[in-house]
């Protein structure tokens, strides 16, 4: 895996895990008007961790097809739903940190180089190329995070 997909990815975790210091009520304000508060965005980074990990991790190998990506909607309400099983913040941000580190060393055990598809696309993915996906995905809700942090 390239070493800017594993610096994003290990960054991404630090900035989360930092968030257990900010006060609670600045975490579950939503970010603006009809967004997600800085407490569902780290909800919905974990949700679609575990999707990753248990739906597409364990079945990487060269020439498979994984499962199609859920429904991004209703699979994002999904994980809004989920997080309410968290008793707090700080929990929710303990999880993340725990399968986010899980999902780092499972991708770490994966041959770089094999090759797979996602559902009926023809696009080959390599786990790199997998993983700029999830990196892209977690810089735009961080920079949501940090802007609304600033503010």
């Amino acid at each position: 895996m390239s070493l800017k997909a594993i610096i994003s990815y290990q960054d991404t975790t630090k900035e989360i895990a930092l968030l257990k210091e900010i006060e609670v009520h600045k975490m579950l304000n939503p970010i603006k008007e009809g967004k997600w508060s800085i407490r569902e965005i780290i909800g919905h980074l974990h949700y679609w961790d575990k999707f990753i990990l248990e739906q597409h991790i364990p079945f990487m190998a060269q020439g498979a097809n994984l499962i199609a990506f859920p429904y991004h909607d209703s699979h994002n309400n999904e994980g809004i739903q989920y997080i309410s099983s968290f008793k707090n913040v700080v929990s929710l941000i303990d999880e993340f940190v725990y399968t986010r580190n899980q999902l780092f060393e499972a991708i770490n055990s994966i041959e770089g180089d094999l090759r797979f598809t996602i559902g009926s696309g023809k696009r080959q993915f390599t786990i790199d190329s997998y993983i700029t996906i999830f990196s892209k995905h977690d810089i735009h809700h961080l920079d949501q995070i940090r802007n609304k942090l600033s503010h």
